[in-house]
């Protein structure tokens, strides 16, 4: 049924509406779109975005106001070198134009992390945040000792060490223990943070003023998060980094048996008091390309917003978040977000339930848990894993995956499932090339068995082959 916002308007209005102002001359060169593609399209030509409206939001220990909107530099943009291998680098103009937009509209908050972007992201953060005065920003890395080799004290201060040097700074200001929880649980926190006395070392380092907030980011066994808490009278956490969005409040289990629900762990740091840094509002983008009939929803309901902006304004909407992190790799990201940030219109009673009964209805579809982290790169075998499973969830969310022949649009999803997986991933980087040496599912935060996945999806692709109608 026609909206009635949407009667009497030109097709030029209408297509701003959908999302589709500046970039929709990009979109008609690559083919038809699903109605969520069009909702997180480029909403620059809706209104001018204004750059004295963000909201902010008081950090208790320092009295520093931080914008809601972070920006998580884990996806900066990228230049190709070789396509067929890969290769790429980071395309420092583009990463400098997107800093200087956000800083000029309000943002203040830069998450990055050693392991982001191959190692890159810390650097060329680092370059473009360093053009402006250091007192207009937040920096915020991590600790990424994932690997065993890693945790020595020596290994893990000259990453510490290390992170200054790429950052251009002589002080981090939210510093991190990156994905507490993950691999063996209790075991590798130990490892990584205590038996080698690193967890020390950054207290000193906040004491001595090097480090302004000491904190965490949590992943996977919620039984190091709830040791962690039970210890915050020692370690006097300032603030927390956890995975929160209106799918995960109370599904997240359901969507993988290791997450955990985020109505428990935002409501664990609010009997606390610690602020909540929020991560993977959009689920990796999950929530933003959903089903069409979940993007028809939340169009009908709010037709002047982009479908990614319920879920940030979700997150945002909780009083103890301090910022809401988006990793923004194209300006059009950016420049929505930052309408919907500025300032943030918190959600009524009414829309948080009218979510919470979307949310119900998405979990019926079942996509693969990744978050595009890319933590499980770079594969030895080549194998590009984020896209492999962007695009068995996108075709999932499409109605395109049909179980069988005799499923009623086999050919057609059959096609697009096919053209479309030809057309993200190259074929030396498909799922037929892996062996299962799973050297990348122990570094997955959200505990994906990647090789089992891989190889379903390999035999889906062989399927679709042998059979054409």
């Amino acid at each position: 049924m026609q909206n009635k916002k949407c009667k009497n308007i030109s097709r030029r209005e209408f297509l701003k509406k959908l999302g589709l102002g500046a970039g929709f001359a990009g979109l008609a060169l690559t083919g038809c779109k699903s109605a969520s593609d069009k909702a997180t399209a480029n909403q620059a030509a809706l209104k001018d975005i204004p750059t004295d409206k963000m909201t902010y939001r008081v950090n208790p220990k320092t009295g520093e106001k931080v914008s809601i909107l972070g920006y998580g530099c884990m996806r900066w943009p990228t230049i190709p070198l070789d396509g067929e291998n890969g290769e790429d680098k980071i395309d420092q103009e583009t990463v400098n134009r997107l800093i200087d937009t956000a800083l000029a509209h309000g943002v203040n908050y830069f998450d990055t992390s050693p392991a982001y972007c191959k190692g890159r992201s810390e650097h060329a953060t680092g370059i473009a945040l360093s053009r402006h005065p250091r007192d207009s920003y937040f920096i915020a890395t991590k600790l990424s000792n994932f690997a065993p080799q890693t945790w020595s004290r020596e290994a893990s201060i000259a990453m510490y060490k290390n992170s200054l040097k790429e950052l251009q700074t002589d002080h981090i200001d939210y510093m991190l223990l990156h994905s507490i929880g993950g691999g063996k649980g209790m075991e590798d926190f130990n490892a990584r943070y205590i038996d080698n006395g690193i967890l020390d070392f950054l207290l000193a380092e906040r004491e001595a003023g090097r480090i302004k907030n000491l904190g965490f980011s949590y992943h996977g066994d919620v039984a190091v998060f709830d040791w962690a808490l039970a210890n915050h009278d020692k370690y006097k956490w300032d603030f927390v980094q956890i995975q929160l969005n209106y799918l995960d409040w109370k599904h997240a289990k359901e969507l993988n048996p290791r997450n955990t629900n985020g109505e428990y762990l935002y409501g664990e740091l609010e009997k606390r008091g610690i602020p909540a840094i929020i991560m993977e509002p959009l689920l990796g983008g999950r929530l933003a390309n959903v089903p069409d009939h979940i993007a028809t929803r939340l169009l009908e309901k709010e037709p002047e917003r982009s479908v990614a902006s319920w879920a940030f304004r979700y997150a945002g909407s909780h009083p103890d978040v301090l910022t809401v992190l988006s990793g923004m790799t194209y300006m059009e990201h950016l420049e929505d977000n930052l309408r919907t940030f500025s300032p943030l219109v918190p959600l009524t009673e009414e829309e948080t339930k009218f979510l919470y009964d979307t949310a119900d209805l998405m979990v019926q579809y079942p996509t693969v848990a990744c978050n595009d982290c890319k933590y499980c790169m770079p594969c030895p075998y080549g194998i590009d894993i984020p896209a492999i499973l962007l695009h068995y969830n996108k075709c999932v969310n499409q109605g395109n995956v049909a179980e069988s022949k005799q499923s009623p649009n086999y050919a057609e999803a059959r096609r697009a499932f096919l053209v479309g997986y030809d057309r993200s991933v190259p074929k030396l980087r498909q799922a037929s090339h892996c062996i299962g040496c799973n050297q990348c599912s122990p570094h997955c935060p959200q505990s994906i068995d990647i090789p089992k996945e891989l190889h379903r999806i390999d035999a889906y692709v062989e399927y679709l082959k042998r059979n054409m109608t």
